[in-house]
C-alpha cells in the first residue's frame, strides 16, 4: 500500500520541507505541519510553485496538477477573446506554457509543444488552440507521458514492418525529454493495423510500471477502425471521455467551466471585502456600490483560493503583491 501510495515520496519531501523552514515551523510546531503539509498532499495543492521534478513524481501529483490547472485559467475558456467567434480565447502553444509556468516555473516547453502537436497534428506551433482542446491533449500527454513514450517506439516499429516483441518503457527522466519523431517513410495517414497495434499496446500495458489508460477503452477505440495513426491515436484519446472519467482530474467536457467550489470560495471573498468596504469611512452611497466592482479583479486571481501554505518563501513569492493590493 504504501509503495503503491507513494507513501515514501510524501515522507521524504515533507522531511525536506521541514528541515528547509525549520526556523519558520519551529514558532507553530512539528506536528502541525505535517498535518497541513499531508492535509495540502489530500487536497492536491501540495504541488503549487514546486519544481517540476517534483509535480510529476507521482500519478497523485500529476492528476493534482492537472485539476489546478484546470481551475485556476478555466475562465481563459469561456470568457470572450479577441481571436474568437465562439465565446472562448484561443491561445498559442507559447501561451498555454506561460500559464503552465505560473504554477509550475521549470515546467518544460516540450511537454507542451508536444501537447499541442495532439491538436494541431503538425509542427505549426504558433496556430490558435481552444483551452478545451489543449487542456485534454494535455492531460493525455503530461499523465501518461512514459505511456506514450513507449506506443511511439511501438508505432515506429509496427510502420518498418516490425512486430515489437519487446516492450519499450523509459525511464522517468527519459520519457519527458526524448524528441518524438514521426516515421517519414511511410504515408502518415495510411497507418497500422489497429488489432495488431492493440495487441502491441495491450502488452505494453501489461507489463508497464507507469500509468496507462484503462486497456478495455483502448480495445474499444481501436476496435471501431482498421488502421489507426500515430496522431490520431492520441487525439482519440484526448477526446475519449472514458479515459477522462478514469483519470479523475478533470470533469466531463460538458463541465469544464464550471467549478462550484471555485465559484463558493470567490463568492466568499467578494462578500468579506465587501463587508470591510461597508465598515470603512464613510462613503457616499454610489461609491459604496461600486466598490466591490473595483476590487473584483484582484479577488480573481486563480491560486489565491486554492493556496494555503506551508512552505513560507514560496507564499511570499506568489502572493505579497496581491495580498498588499488587499490590504491597501
Amino acid at each position: 500500500f504504501a509503495a503503491q501510495r507513494h507513501v515514501l515520496t510524501y515522507m521524504e519531501d515533507a522531511v525536506s520541507q521541514l528541515l528547509e523552514n525549520r526556523e519558520d515551523i519551529s514558532q507553530y510546531g512539528i506536528a502541525r505541519f505535517f498535518t497541513e503539509y499531508f492535509n495540502s498532499v489530500r487536497q492536491g495543492t501540495h504541488i503549487l510553485f514546486r519544481e517540476f521534478s517534483f509535480v510529476q513524481a507521482t500519478p497523485h501529483n500529476r492528476a493534482s496538477f492537472l485539476r489546478t490547472f484546470w481551475r485556476c485559467f478555466r475562465t481563459v475558456g469561456k470568457n470572450g477573446g479577441k481571436y474568437s467567434s465562439i465565446c472562448c480565447y484561443l491561445l498559442t502553444a507559447q501561451e498555454y506554457h506561460c500559464l503552465l509556468q505560473l504554477l509550475c516555473p521549470d515546467f518544460p516547453m516540450e511537454l507542451t509543444q508536444k501537447a499541442a502537436r495532439i491538436v494541431l497534428m503538425d509542427d505549426a506551433m504558433d496556430c490558435l488552440m481552444s483551452f478545451s482542446d489543449f487542456l485534454f491533449a494535455f492531460q493525455i500527454q503530461f499523465y501518461y507521458s512514459e505511456f506514450l513514450e513507449s506506443v511511439a517506439a511501438i508505432y515506429q516499429d509496427l510502420l518498418a514492418g516490425k512486430n515489437p516483441n519487446t516492450v519499450i518503457v523509459p525511464t522517468s527522466s527519459s520519457g519527458q525529454h526524448r524528441q518524438r519523431q514521426p516515421p517519414n517513410d511511410c504515408n502518415p495517414l495510411e497507418g497500422v493495423e489497429a488489432s495488431l497495434f492493440y495487441q502491441c499496446l495491450e502488452s505494453l500495458c501489461d507489463r508497464s510500471k507507469y500509468s496507462c489508460p484503462p486497456s478495455a477503452l483502448v480495445k474499444e477505440m481501436l476496435s471501431n477502425v482498421q488502421r489507426m495513426t500515430f496522431y490520431g491515436f492520441l487525439m482519440a484519446l484526448a477526446k475519449d471521455q472514458g479515459i477522462n472519467r478514469a483519470l479523475g482530474a478533470l470533469p466531463d467536457k460538458g463541465d469544464l467551466f464550471l467549478d462550484p467550489a471555485m465559484d463558493q470560495e470567490i463568492e466568499k471573498l467578494v462578500a468579506q471585502v465587501s463587508g470591510l468596504s461597508v465598515s470603512g469611512p464613510a462613503s457616499s452611497t454610489a461609491d459604496t456600490a461600486t466598490l466591490p466592482v473595483r476590487n473584483s479583479p484582484r479577488i480573481t486571481s486563480p491560486w489565491k483560493p486554492l493556496h494555503h501554505r506551508r512552505k513560507m518563501d514560496a507564499e511570499s513569492e506568489g502572493s505579497n503583491e496581491e495580498t498588499d493590493s488587499s490590504e491597501n
